[in-house]
């Protein structure tokens, strides 16, 4: 899978394990499960962008961020992601507590 999505003419967008991290607290603080565009919205506010204007770039970051790790299976487990509604879905989730094997 490509990490990066890249036009021409523009820098190209990568995921990153920060914007991971911050995709799981924001889903935790809201509940588990958001929709992307609310998860984005908070992510942007936090990082002091006005919500109304979120950078494209931003926000392709963020979901590349969160495709890349759901993904992958260890990093699926590692972060708890996972899509309610199945593959294709905008609705996010998060299992709250990670499951670790004794």
């Amino acid at each position: 899978m490509n990490t990066q999505i890249a036009e021409p003419g523009k820098k190209p967008v990568r995921g990153t394990q920060m914007l991971a991290k911050r995709v799981r607290e924001t889903l935790l603080s809201l509940g588990g499960e958001a929709h992307r565009a609310m998860v984005i919205e908070h992510i942007a506010k936090h990082m002091g962008h006005d919500a109304r204007q979120i950078p494209e770039e931003l926000e392709e970051a963020v979901i590349l961020s969160f495709e890349q790790n759901w993904r992958d299976e260890r990093r699926r487990a590692a972060y708890g992601f996972h899509l309610p509604f199945g593959e294709g879905s905008h609705r996010w989730g998060v299992v709250r507590e990670p499951t670790f094997a004794h």
